[in-house]
């Protein structure tokens, strides 16, 4: 599986991000599954990545939290999570998220 984070400059949730991404692919037995790290730097880019908010994950290339309709853009990402609006996904829905990834990989 690949699995990029997308990230504006200075990001101030993406080190939650990374670190909740790290656990989940270790709760799923992912140990050595990486991912990488990339910087959108301007709008053109946001557009033609399909970025629409700072942090994004990409699971083979696909968001699993993308939101239909939601404009490409460089601002920081909200995410809905059991506890309210969030800069990051929550642990469960990332786990899930990369279970089924990873569920799809395999067929």
């Amino acid at each position: 599986m690949e699995i990029e984070v997308l990230v504006v400059l200075d990001c101030p949730n993406a080190e939650t991000a990374a670190e909740r991404l790290r656990r989940a692919l270790d709760d799923a037995g992912l140990h050595d599954t990486g991912f990488t790290t990339r910087v959108i730097a301007d709008q053109a880019e946001a557009e033609r990545t399909g970025f629409t908010g700072s942090p994004t994950i990409l699971l083979d290339g696909y968001d699993p939290f993308a939101e239909p309709g939601r404009p490409p853009g460089l601002a920081c990402r909200v995410y809905r999570t059991p506890d309210g609006p969030a800069g990051a996904p929550d642990l469960g829905r990332l786990r899930q998220a990369i279970t089924d990834a990873a569920g799809e990989a395999d067929r």
